[in-house]
C-alpha cells in the first residue's frame, strides 16, 4: 500500500513537460477556454488558434470587436509571453522530448498589412523560440511555427528577407509553387467538399475529391486542417482515417482522451 501511495504521489507530482504531446491536435478558437494556451499545453496539443483585432497599435485576443478594448487582453500576455516561459522551463522544447514544431496559428480579423506590422514588431522580441525563414532557402526551426489565417498579407510575407510568421494556405494556393516553409498549412471549410454531418455514410465522391486535396497538400509537405467540422469522435476518426493532420476541436480533454486511445 506504501509503495502504491508513493506511485500516486509520484504521478501528481510530475511536471507538464511529461504531457505527451499530440501530433494531430488543434485547439479552435484556443482562447475561449477557461485557461487559453495552458489548457491546451495541460491536453498535449501541438496547434493553437488566436484570433486577433489591431485595435489602437494593440494585437488584442478576441472574435469580435471589443466594446471594451481595454479589458482584451493582447496576443503577447495570451499567448507569446507563456509561450517563452513554457518553452525555457523545457530545455528549448514545447514538450520535453518533443523535437517537433508548437503551431501558433493566428486569424487576423482586421485589416492584412497593418495587423501584419503590428505582428512583426511584437514577434521580433521573441525570435529565439521561432521557426524563421531567412531569404527563402535557409530556415531556422525553432519550437515555435507562427502561421498567419483570415485576412492574410500574401505578398507581403513573400516578398521578406526574414519571416517570423509564414501563412495558412487554401486549396486555391495548391499548384503555385508555394514552398511549405512559407505555407506550412493549408485550411478549409469541411462543407466545401462534403456534405456529411457526421453521421451515416460518407458520399463516395465527394470522399474521392477530398482525399485527393489532402494528397495534394501532402504532396507539397504541407498539412492539412479543416474547419466546421462536426466535433465528435466518429467525424475525428473520419478525418484521421482520410489523412487531415489538425483535428479541429472545442473539446480538448475528449480529444486528448480519443488520439490516446
Amino acid at each position: 500500500m506504501k509503495k502504491f501511495l508513493f506511485l500516486l504521489f509520484i504521478t501528481a507530482c510530475q511536471p507538464d513537460s511529461y504531457v505527451k504531446p499530440l501530433s494531430n491536435a488543434h485547439a479552435h478558437n484556443d482562447y475561449m477556454h477557461e485557461r487559453p494556451l495552458h489548457d491546451a499545453l495541460d491536453n498535449g496539443f501541438i496547434s493553437v488558434e488566436a484570433d486577433v483585432h489591431l485595435i489602437d497599435g494593440k494585437l488584442l485576443v478576441t472574435h469580435d470587436a471589443p466594446e471594451k478594448p481595454e479589458d482584451v487582453e493582447t496576443l503577447e500576455e495570451l499567448y507569446l509571453a507563456p509561450l517563452k516561459k513554457h518553452i525555457e522551463k523545457n530545455n528549448g522544447q514545447a514538450y520535453k522530448g518533443y523535437s517537433g514544431s508548437f503551431y501558433l496559428m493566428i486569424d487576423f480579423k482586421t485589416e492584412a498589412i497593418p495587423t501584419y506590422i503590428a505582428l512583426k514588431e511584437v514577434l521580433s522580441t521573441y525570435e529565439s523560440i521561432l521557426t524563421i525563414v531567412n531569404k527563402g532557402t535557409e530556415q531556422r526551426n525553432g519550437p515555435v511555427k507562427v502561421f498567419i489565417s483570415g485576412n492574410r498579407p500574401i505578398s507581403e510575407v513573400m516578398q521578406e528577407e526574414v519571416v517570423l510568421a509564414t501563412l495558412d494556405g487554401r486549396p486555391e494556393d495548391l499548384g503555385k509553387d508555394i514552398p511549405s516553409m512559407y505555407m506550412p498549412v493549408v485550411s478549409q471549410n469541411v462543407n466545401s467538399f462534403l456534405t456529411w454531418t457526421g453521421e451515416g455514410e460518407v458520399d463516395q465522391e465527394e470522399k474521392k475529391n477530398f482525399i485527393a486535396f489532402i494528397n495534394k497538400a501532402h504532396g507539397e509537405n504541407k498539412k492539412v486542417r479543416l474547419w466546421a467540422t462536426p466535433d465528435t469522435p466518429e467525424a475525428w476518426g473520419f478525418l484521421l482515417e482520410s489523412g487531415v493532420d489538425f483535428i479541429n476541436t472545442d473539446r480538448l480533454s475528449d480529444l486528448k482522451d480519443f488520439l490516446s486511445n
